[in-house]
């Protein structure tokens, strides 16, 4: 019996790393969760996520981005970067999303995306 895709969520924010988890959780996904960039390194080197959204707002974009490219499993993770990234400078595989954001949208880009690794 195969696992269900998994997803990686890297946000400060504890209220919108709730909402994620249990919107995802309820779609059968595999979920890990970090507060922190390397927390959330740390965690992708180990389980190798389908699926990282990460919150790079309070970070360079680029540069975490680059970081968790080169942490996941190459082609297997999809990284969805929440805030700022310049443009064109984005890893295959990578999907920026501006901030504000709405949580429906992401869900559905994230399933889009777990759904292809599966």
């Amino acid at each position: 019996m195969s696992q269900p895709p998994s997803v990686l969520i890297v946000e400060p924010s504890a209220d919108e790393r709730e909402v994620l988890r249990t919107v995802l959780a309820r779609r059968g996904l595999r979920i890990w969760e970090a507060t922190a960039v390397e927390q959330g390194l740390a965690l992708a080197r180990e389980h190798h996520p389908d699926v990282i959204v990460l919150d790079a707002e309070e970070h360079d974009g680029d540069e975490v981005e680059a970081r968790f490219s080169a942490a996941s499993t190459g082609e297997r993770s999809r990284l969805i970067v929440l805030g700022r990234m310049r443009a064109g400078r984005a890893a295959p595989g990578t999907q920026a999303i501006a901030k504000p954001y709405h949580f429906a949208p992401l869900v559905h880009k994230i399933e889009q995306l777990a759904a292809k690794a599966a």
